[in-house]
């Protein structure tokens, strides 16, 4: 690469063993810490907000929850997304 300033990634841990997955996290990590803005798709949800800044939660093409990581993390609607209950669509988007 060529120092890109934006790396889009869809779902890099699809299909990984959870030690590789691990891997692959540390080194998204450490791109975003040197200045790389990355936008992240991944069903890993709990990892992902490990390190992002801000998360988005889809559902059923809408955004349901938006905000800052440390605050999702937190939220009881997120869990109810991926282990259960559907969300409404949020009224307005970030």
């Amino acid at each position: 690469m060529s120092k890109p300033k934006l790396l889009l990634l869809d779902e890099p841990s699809f299909g990984l063993a959870p030690l590789i997955f691990d891997k692959i996290l540390d080194a998204i990590q450490s791109l975003n810490k040197a200045g790389l803005t990355i936008v992240l798709v991944e069903q890993a949800v709990q990892e992902a907000l490990t390190f992002v800044d801000r998360g988005y939660v889809l559902g059923e093409g809408h955004v349901v929850l938006s905000g800052e990581s440390d605050v999702l993390r937190s939220d009881a609607r997120l869990h109810d997304a991926y282990f259960g209950e559907h969300l409404q669509p949020a009224s307005t988007t970030d």
